[in-house]
């Protein structure tokens, strides 16, 4: 599934082709994703420029001056510029076409992504409205992690993936920052000191950074704007790689399930 390095790498990479250009057309070849596409959006969106291409947890905002298209990629989706001549694949569901020639192209094979407008404020709309802090900015603390995790049973890999406590923190990144931060991703969240929250805080910055700065993870289905694969994946230290040696033990690598998501740890370096 594409995480928040992915969607910000989407979105990075698309801005620049996208930003004040006219739209021209619409087209949807097929409304049935997640949720319907909006009714009537290509004559919402016909004759206006993009005025902001943003992010909110793995939410992409796209805003004219009459309101905001909301889009998420799903399981497998991806968000890619082709020319408008460019044939479609069975899976490519929308095109924003722009007066340059360019397409902005949304492909979503198992359909789990969405695609809706809102001319209200975008940050309000029932999908985002109860949305945490983006761990990127200063609203995200070890302070908020530790209030929020008291007499909390939950397993803290869990906890750091509910994204009413903070946006964006998906399974692969959720394993890479325990494992920098040395916890046991079935320890109770609420047995997680403070001086450890403050260190996973840390590592969850450090972790997002770094694969926003690489491109976001090589997962089979996902590519960035530019169509081209992140390449965070090489420097992955547990994820993915159960039975492999420890980077830093040497002990092999375990794999459990936690909240039906495979979760990579090492028992050594993790308590």
């Amino acid at each position: 599934m594409p995480e928040l390095p992915e969607v910000e790498t989407t979105r990075a990479g698309i801005e620049p082709h996208i930003l004040g250009s006219p739209i021209t057309d619409v087209i949807i070849r097929n409304r049935n994703l997640r949720w319907p596409i909006t009714s009537g959006l290509a004559k919402k969106l016909q004759g206006h420029d993009i005025s902001s291409v943003k992010r909110r947890g793995k939410y992409l905002l796209l805003a004219i001056d009459t309101g905001t298209v909301i889009i998420h990629l799903g399981m497998s989706g991806s968000l890619r510029m082709v020319e408008a001549s460019t044939p479609a694949d069975k899976h490519d569901h929308v095109d924003i076409i722009f007066t340059n020639g360019q397409c902005l192209r949304f492909h979503d094979p198992r359909r789990f992504g969405c695609v809706l407008w809102t001319k209200d404020d975008p940050l309000q709309h029932k999908l985002l409205a109860s949305l945490g802090p983006e761990p990127l900015t200063e609203n995200f603390s070890a302070q908020r992690l530790f209030d929020l995790s008291r007499n909390k049973k939950v397993a803290v890999k869990n906890y750091i993936m509910d994204s009413k406590v903070v946006v964006g923190v998906g399974n692969i990144y959720a394993s890479e920052a325990l494992f920098r931060a040395g916890i046991h991703p079935k320890r109770a969240a609420g047995k997680v000191s403070k001086p450890r929250y403050k260190q996973l805080t840390r590592d969850i910055v450090e972790v997002l950074s770094e694969a926003i700065s690489q491109g976001g993870t090589t997962l089979k289905d996902f590519v960035g704007g530019d169509g081209k694969p992140g390449y965070f994946q090489q420097t992955l230290a547990v994820y993915g790689r159960e039975g492999e040696a420890c980077v830093k033990c040497g002990a092999a690598v375990k794999c459990i399930v936690l909240g039906q998501r495979s979760t990579y740890f090492c028992s050594q370096c993790q308590k």
